[in-house]
């Protein structure tokens, strides 16, 4: 009797869990937080080998079929302007759900994201804007609480006196934030860190290293250079080992030979933005801007017409890399523990 009761309890909780099952199934089916069959969204980017992109595209490809959409990686693996138009505008024709975009230069991207807009396609822009086109959020780590936050760093390291120098990239808006905000920290605050040179070097490595080496010739007492970005810091970091090491090289961003550097106490340091959270982030904004119908705020939107989302600004924050914390900043060491194909898939 006893065994006949177990059996037939076991079943009903059986019956019971199938019951859920298809429950569940059912309701995720009827979720408006779910894609149609075949909706896709895409992410565009310059320079699309650069490592940085990487972690943003993991976990937007994460949101994305965590609600059964699809996602593609673009973008030219060049850094021009008019290359990166060229691909965005071949995003467009395939009619994408929406577009996560990193723009090189922000008023050429204007009128094609206008453009995406009429045609119905929200586009959302990350870690660089496009602030006078019609997108429809911004995701990035606060650019100008970076620079502020590094220039803190170096200073406190240097007692609060010294010389410094900057190594950037003219133009590019985040970069430009970086930098601005650096300087101004610097002068605000610690009246007596002296900025004694700064050099375009374009992302370019050797242009880097040719420029701290010159900087330290012309200024012996150089203590410190920033740059808004990664590959400069290679070259710059090789250029102050040279020189002794005394020199304290810090930039924004990391990719894996950065942190071998700071690892080995041959860098000394980096700013990281959050990248994944940028790329979740990106993907839930998107999806919003996507359906509209899921939003219906008390305002003047059904008079107007206007896409009721809107965001002007997400900020998804950012670490400071330090030889104790790189080890958790490679991506390949991500990509394995999370067991996916990256970009590939």
């Amino acid at each position: 009797m006893k065994t006949f009761t177990a059996a037939l309890l076991a079943g009903a909780i059986a019956v019971a869990g199938m019951g859920m099952t298809t429950a569940a199934a059912k309701a995720e089916e009827t979720s408006p937080f779910r894609c149609k069959e075949g909706e896709t969204y895409a992410m565009n980017v310059m320079v699309s080998g650069v490592e940085y992109w990487f972690p943003v595209y993991e976990m937007f490809k994460q949101a994305a079929h965590q609600m059964g959409c699809k996602t593609v990686y673009t973008g030219t693996p060049d850094y021009d302007v008019t290359k990166q138009l060229a691909t965005f505008e071949q995003v467009l024709a395939k009619q994408p759900a929406g577009v996560l975009l990193h723009p090189m230069n922000p008023d050429p991207f204007i009128e094609p994201i206008d453009r995406a807009a009429e045609m119905g396609i929200p586009v959302v822009t990350f870690a660089a804007d496009s602030p006078n086109s019609k997108r429809v959020a911004y995701v990035t780590s606060d650019n100008f609480r970076e620079g502020a936050t590094a220039a803190d760093t170096i200073a406190k390291a240097m007692g609060g006196k010294g010389e410094y120098a900057i190594l950037e990239n003219p133009g590019q808006d985040n970069h430009d934030r970086r930098v601005s905000s650096f300087i101004r920290q610097m002068e605000e605050n610690y009246p007596e860190m002296k900025l004694v040179a700064r050099t375009a070097t374009n992302q370019d490595p050797t242009r880097a290293y040719n420029a701290v080496l010159t900087m330290a010739q012309a200024h012996p007492g150089l203590g410190a250079v920033f740059m808004p970005e990664a590959s400069s810091a290679l070259g710059a970091a090789q250029a102050a080992n040279e020189l002794g090491g005394k020199i304290k090289v810090m930039s924004v961003d990391v990719n894996a030979k950065v942190l071998d550097m700071i690892k080995a106490g041959q860098m000394f340091g980096a700013i990281n933005p959050n990248q994944g959270v940028q790329g979740y982030m990106g993907f839930m904004m998107l999806f919003l801007a996507a359906h509209p119908d899921l939003i219906d705020p008390m305002n003047d939107y059904k008079r107007s017409g206007f896409n009721p989302f809107t965001l002007p600004v997400i900020d998804n924050g950012f670490s400071i890399v330090t030889p104790e914390n790189a080890q958790d900043f490679y991506w390949d060491a991500y990509l394995k523990r999370r067991g996916t194909k990256g970009i590939d898939e």
